[in-house]
């Protein structure tokens, strides 16, 4: 979500933005302190949160610095650093630092549970006294060491006046240790360091589970970013080159890249010819080949070289960083059930610690004493810890986005995905869209030897028609065969010899409409026709989005004809020549017909289309424009992902509320059994860490939603 904060004056200066890690975010109130927070500060434009990547993003003046930021952070109770260059580096200390102390929790707990089941079963006396001084010995190690994660979120938070969901957490659980150890020293009957214990053992158990989604959630992307190429030969001004790291590189400079080398910016190529393997950006295996003019993305493997590059961009700038800034932005802004979330968390502790307070008074004028009016006032802190209504949405979230991105297709909103769930009827843009958008050619009359032949001469050619035909040759497994002499003539095409005899590819020379080329072997021509082929998936998809009663229209700014063809392939119903505003009106008309629309486009014309659909997916081919007004980008060549992207967000929200229901209708029978003295902390501490269980568990049933 956005919070839109001061407004800036007309003049004000351009706006920079700077991104911070927060890892002591633990809800959806959290998210709305530190935006709201960071929003009232003058300088600051807005303020978005990720709580699945535990960042935050500002968008702020240049006079306000980082450290003025993060002093505001800690303000507000929050411990923040700036993210490292890599936008999308797994920092994985906090979570190593939830297991350790969850593995300390699990010892201690697992132990003095044992104590404790000789204390049920009727031990007393000085066996009882001696079995509560071993649990003390234990839990007091076990609750400092394990305990600190919440501490010191808790400490930060009160010293600068404000509360959050630890603050209730670390007071149930001191009260619970401190109370058990004055019944040690007194030689009381009750203690409750099992409770104590197993309280952070679940709550440990939850966090270690949401860190660990979150990781899962990255590790695809970062697996691929480990990949990128960390430094790069740059040709220096006497003509030797130099190995610089990929931090120190810079737009304008020159750089060598040999076979084998991996990109470590973006480029266009000077000199040179090769192939460069593009599945980190791309998804798709087949080597695209490079030739003098074609741009280059840091993270593609050069299979053949040497390549000289001049570089574009760097660093932050890259295609790359592109995509690790959509993912970066999968929040929960606009959600209509985080903002449910928002208010409730909102309201949580003040209601909280007068509940407690209400219940120690209420049982102090009934006459239960101290003793027993405390324990009921620590079981009401402990039970209406509302972890499951904060993780209710993020947990759904996360997981969904992790499957979805598995499946090619990277959600740039968290709201995305409640919009997308609502959806039911489909806009497609035809060229680029319903189709690759590059010629593929017809190649099924050509026999094994001619295809070999064509494959190789192919290759060895940057022409869009030649790269047409070579990836649709080494889709059929087509095997190059061995030439001679290759060479590219300009403006007639690529000639070789081939067993003592000529071959060729020579571009249209049959005449007539349309894209060609033909392939000569042997004294034999063969004529081979492009067109801009259909996805390979586009009628399974449309099928697939009809069965879930999304009905879906073609609405393409093409000539009719081209248009009708498609239509009638995939049996849709069509609108040709059709400009940005006639698409705007379109979605317009079907919005006053009570329809949620989707709009899958790439071309800039569809930019604007994009922006203004209740819900909009762009492939990863799409312009600049496109993929920024887009909610979701999808990558590769097959549509499947958008008939995904529905169905997971129709599994997600269906989850959401199923998290809802349970988080308040825990609270709604939890809390009055607290109240009434009926739940020791031992009891609340199970019932309230079982209730975060159930919730990131029934969440973790997305991941076989894509499947």
């Amino acid at each position: 979500m956005n919070a839109l904060a001061n407004p800036l004056p007309d003049e004000a200066p351009a706006l920079v933005d700077s991104r911070f890690t927060v890892p002591g975010m633990r809800c959806a109130g959290c998210i709305a302190k530190i935006e709201r927070g960071l929003g009232e500060i003058d300088g600051v434009d807005a303020a978005r949160v990720n709580f699945s990547a535990k960042r935050v993003a500002v968008r702020h003046v240049a006079r306000v610095d980082d450290e003025a930021l993060i002093s505001a952070l800690e303000h507000l109770g929050f411990e923040a650093q700036p993210v490292a260059a890599n936008p999308l580096a797994e920092d994985d200390r906090e979570a190593k630092r939830l297991f350790r102390a969850l593995a300390v929790a699990g010892f201690g707990m697992m132990n003095i549970m044992l104590l404790s089941v000789s204390v049920w079963s009727g031990a007393g006396g000085v066996t009882r006294e001696l079995f509560h001084l071993l649990s003390a010995l234990i839990a007091l190690p076990v609750v400092a060491y394990s305990g600190r994660p919440f501490f010191a979120s808790a400490a930060m938070a009160l010293r600068y006046r404000r509360t959050n969901m630890d603050v209730p957490i670390s007071i149930g659980v001191l009260l619970a240790t401190g109370m058990s150890f004055y019944e040690v020293l007194t030689g009381g009957e009750h203690a409750y360091f099992d409770g104590a214990v197993m309280l952070l053992f679940f709550l440990l158990a939850g966090r270690s589970l949401d860190a660990m989604m979150r990781n899962r959630t990255r590790a695809g992307i970062g697996a691929l970013l480990s990949r990128m190429g960390k430094s790069a030969a740059i040709v220096q001004e006497d003509g030797s080159t130099q190995r610089i790291v990929a931090e120190n590189l810079f737009p304008g400079m020159t750089m060598i890249v040999a076979a084998g080398e991996a990109l470590a910016a973006d480029g266009t190529v000077v000199s040179g010819k090769g192939a460069l393997d593009n599945a980190m950006l791309t998804g798709e295996s087949t080597p695209e080949a490079v030739a003098p003019g074609d741009t280059v993305h840091a993270g593609a493997i050069a299979l053949e070289g040497p390549l000289t590059v001049e570089i574009t961009a760097t660093q932050g700038d890259t295609a790359l960083a592109e995509i690790a800034r959509l993912m970066d932005e999968a929040g929960q802004s606009r959600s209509r059930y985080v903002r449910i979330a928002d208010r409730a968390s909102r309201l949580y502790a003040p209601a909280v610690h007068t509940l407690a307070v209400l219940a120690f008074i209420g049982w102090m004028i009934a006459g239960a004493g101290w003793h027993q009016s405390l324990v009921i006032a620590i079981a009401v802190l402990i039970i209406t810890c509302p972890c499951a209504m904060g993780l209710a949405v993020p947990a759904a979230q996360v997981v969904a986005s992790g499957a979805l991105i598995k499946k090619g297709l990277l959600v740039k909103d968290g709201t995305a995905l409640e919009r997308l769930a609502e959806v039911d009827i489909a806009l497609f843009d035809k060229t680029g869209t319903l189709t690759l958008g590059e010629p593929r050619p017809d190649i099924s009359h050509l026999d094994a030897r001619a295809k070999s032949v064509a494959l190789a001469l192919a290759q060895a050619s940057s022409h869009p028609l030649s790269r047409g035909l070579t990836a649709s040759l080494r889709a059929e497994g087509v095997k190059p065969a061995t030439l001679a002499d290759i060479s590219e003539i300009k403006g007639e095409g690529i000639v070789a010899t081939w067993d003592n005899s000529s071959v060729a590819l020579r571009r249209n020379e049959i005449g007539g409409p349309g894209m060609s080329t033909t392939l000569h072997v042997g004294g034999l021509a063969h004529p081979i026709l492009f067109s801009d082929a259909l996805r390979p998936d586009a009628k399974e998809a449309i099928d697939t989005l009809a069965r879930m009663g999304v009905c879906s229209q073609v609405i393409s700014g093409d000539r009719p004809g081209a248009v009708a063809k498609v239509v009638e392939e995939l049996n849709l119903e069509g609108f040709a020549g059709v400009g940005p505003e006639e698409k705007l009106e379109r979605l317009e008309a079907l919005r006053s017909e009570g329809h949620f629309p989707l709009m899958v486009g790439d071309g800039l014309n569809d930019g604007p289309a994009l922006a203004a659909a209740h819900a909009s997916i762009a492939p990863g081919t799409a312009s600049d424009i496109s993929q920024q007004a887009a909610d979701a980008v999808f990558i590769g060549e097959r549509l499947a992902p958008v008939a995904t992207a529905v169905s997971v967000a129709r599994d997600t929200m269906r989850i959401v509320r199923q998290n809802f229901t349970f988080a308040i209708g825990y609270n709604v029978l939890a809390v009055p059994l607290a109240l009434a003295g009926m739940v020791t902390p031992l009891i609340a501490a199970i019932a309230m860490s079982l209730s975060s269980l159930v919730v990131v568990a029934n969440s973790l049933r997305l991941a076989r939603s894509a499947k």
